[in-house]
């Protein structure tokens, strides 16, 4: 049976994600810590086809690359930049082709969230993908902010993964810290987790009141 496949990253690492209604799957590895440039992206989505999946709900950890997407504000990407992002799943002319959030199932996440998980939800902007693992300098988040409002190192091109494969993707992303440069000091890694740790229970509790929704 065609169904609903939630993909966590580092915003729900280590958090109890118990979905009866979804297939869970977390991207950077169950037993052990994979690096966003090691993710075998393809392999993940094929899995999740493989499991009865047709939509992918994508929860994804960025930097806020202006200053009113403050740590704790969720979003709700309708674009995306990732200049050299992959992978292809064809060798040959198929691998030509447009990847992108899926516009209907896009629409129908953003509504669920605000009926169902009442807090306020960005809807639309853009997501920088960078290669990583390092943080990105201040002269690079300049040259982002400009044309994105996030930034991260994972949904691009698991977007692109999904869509080679026939899923239907959306992202929630929730801004764990301001991107290098755009806050009043340097960032540093002990802020980023600090971030990460304080919106801990608002993802858990909005996972549990939206999955239902949209399985």
């Amino acid at each position: 049976m065609a169904g609903l496949a939630v993909c966590g990253g580092s915003a729900v690492r280590g958090l109890d994600v118990l979905l009866p209604d979804a297939v869970y799957l977390q991207r950077h590895g169950a037993d052990r810590y994979v690096l966003p440039h090691r993710i075998d992206y393809l392999a993940n989505m094929r899995s999740l086809v493989e499991a009865g999946c047709d939509r992918v709900l994508a929860l994804g950890s960025v930097g806020g690359l202006h200053g009113d997407l403050v740590p704790g504000t969720f979003v709700c990407p309708d674009d995306f930049i990732a200049l050299d992002a992959g992978p292809a799943a064809f060798e040959d002319e198929r691998a030509h082709r447009v990847a992108g959030f899926d516009p209907g199932w896009r629409r129908r996440v953003v509504v669920a969230w605000r009926d169902q998980v009442g807090s306020e939800i960005v809807d639309g902007g853009a997501y920088w993908q960078t290669r990583g693992p390092r943080l990105e300098t201040p002269a690079e988040i300049r040259l982002m902010a400009a044309h994105a409002q996030l930034v991260g190192m994972t949904i691009a091109s698991e977007c692109v993964a999904a869509c080679e494969v026939g899923l239907a993707y959306a992202a929630i992303c929730v801004v764990e810290n301001l991107a290098n440069g755009v806050g009043e000091r340097e960032l540093t890694m002990e802020q980023l987790l600090a971030g990460r740790a304080a919106n801990r229970e608002a993802v858990a509790g909005a996972l549990e009141r939206l999955t239902p929704a949209l399985a």
